[in-house]
């Protein structure tokens, strides 16, 4: 591999017990050894000698803040605030927006959860949530966002990928589209951040948050939130505390405002242990490259995708074109229980999941082929002996 990165390296990173095909990035990856590695090197110290050297703690994160803005070109590092989840950042998002009676937000008709919930949680504000059906034949799904769009729209809010599907979303057209009309953008980037790179300004993104556990091969817990320069100020707070405010660490201080950078959205204390797993597992996405992670990941799914096209029975959900997905491949198998069949799969460690009505897989930049291979051998007996 280019930047250093050969393929003895990245064997050594990815140590996965021998005969497990692990799919299913999409959900919660395995970390890399150096991630891990990290991990224990903390917890070692910690135990040894406690917090002796917290400021060089605080300077893994203050690196990690780097690596993220790197890898979504935010302007600066200190646009980058660290948070629990995604499901925090977007709440963040909701509860601190000026809203007024009539505002509508929009979604689509296949977002997780976490990006539904939280909006039809403002309908006790006057918010009304309306939803783009992107599974329409006779639109692209830009074309059906744009077509719920109105003089009401006050903010879009999509993934990057779809978490079902896989779809991927055109999120800089859909940028310079809601840029054009003044409605705000929200980008969830879980799907995306870490399988390719990611620009919030070429994107117009107002808003973008991932957690870290899929794509960027980190624990769960640690998220970033992206608020761009420009409502950084006036993004509402509503979580405080000592570590969100200008003068951190002068605790005899009464008075007290605001953190100028993303801090700000940073109300307690951070997560140590998580940074410096992420750190690790950032920095070596970083060092391999997003454009030849996002290389290897599309050629991994065209194997994939080719594989699962000799299957009989098998009809893809996925779209086809390689520009429409990224690391997630899901299929549905004619007259079959899709989540018996995602189940004898893992019994025979085949590692996927049971998502947007049928099996996802979602290998990433380092999946063997041989797993691949072992991933649709497995699928094709289980389907041929029904």
């Amino acid at each position: 591999m280019s930047n250093g990165i050969t393929a003895a390296r990245l064997q050594d990173e990815f140590p996965l017990d021998t005969g497990l095909a692990y799919l299913n990035h999409a959900a919660v990856a395995p970390w890399p050894k150096s991630a891990s590695d990290a991990v224990v090197r903390f917890a070692v110290e910690n135990s040894r000698i406690g917090a002796t050297h917290y400021p060089r703690w605080l300077s893994v994160e203050d690196q990690l803040r780097h690596n993220l803005a790197q890898m979504i070109n935010a302007p600066a590092a200190t646009d980058i605030a660290l948070c629990k989840n995604t499901s925090e950042a977007l709440s963040m998002v909701a509860a601190g927006i000026d809203w007024r009676e009539g505002d509508e937000v929009v979604i689509t008709s296949q977002e997780f959860p976490s990006n539904r919930i939280v909006w039809e949680a403002l309908k006790d504000r006057g918010v009304t949530l309306r939803v783009a059906d992107i599974d329409r034949a006779d639109a692209t799904p830009e074309g059906a966002i744009e077509d719920a769009l109105n003089e009401r729209t006050r903010l879009v809010s999509v993934s990057s990928v779809q978490y079902g599907t896989g779809l991927r979303i055109d999120a800089e057209h859909l940028g310079a589209l809601c840029r054009s009309q003044g409605i705000l953008f929200c980008l969830d980037a879980i799907q995306s951040a870490g399988a390719e790179p990611l620009d919030v300004q070429a994107c117009c993104v107002d808003f973008a948050m991932a957690d870290g556990h899929k794509w960027m091969l980190g624990p769960e817990g640690l998220a970033f939130f992206y608020v761009s320069p420009e409502w950084r100020q006036r993004l509402k707070l509503y979580e405080f505390g000592w570590h969100m405010v200008a003068d951190r660490g002068n605790y005899d201080r009464k008075d007290w405002e605001p953190a100028p950078d993303a801090r700000r959205f940073e109300c307690g204390s951070p997560n140590l242990l998580g940074a410096h797993a992420l750190e690790a597992s950032t920095h070596l996405l970083l060092e391999v490259g997003l454009e030849q992670v996002r290389e290897r990941i599309d050629q991994r799914m065209a194997h994939l995708a080719s594989g699962l096209d000799q299957i009989s029975g098998v009809v893809p959900v996925t779209p086809e074109s390689p520009a429409r997905r990224l690391g997630i491949y899901t299929v549905s198998v004619a007259g079959m229980d899709n989540r018996k069949l995602c189940q004898e799969l893992a019994n025979e460690n085949v590692i996927c999941a049971n998502r947007g009505g049928g099996i996802r897989f979602s290998p990433h930049f380092y999946t063997p082929y041989a797993a691949l291979e072992q991933a649709l051998d497995t699928l094709e007996r289980l389907v041929r002996h029904g």
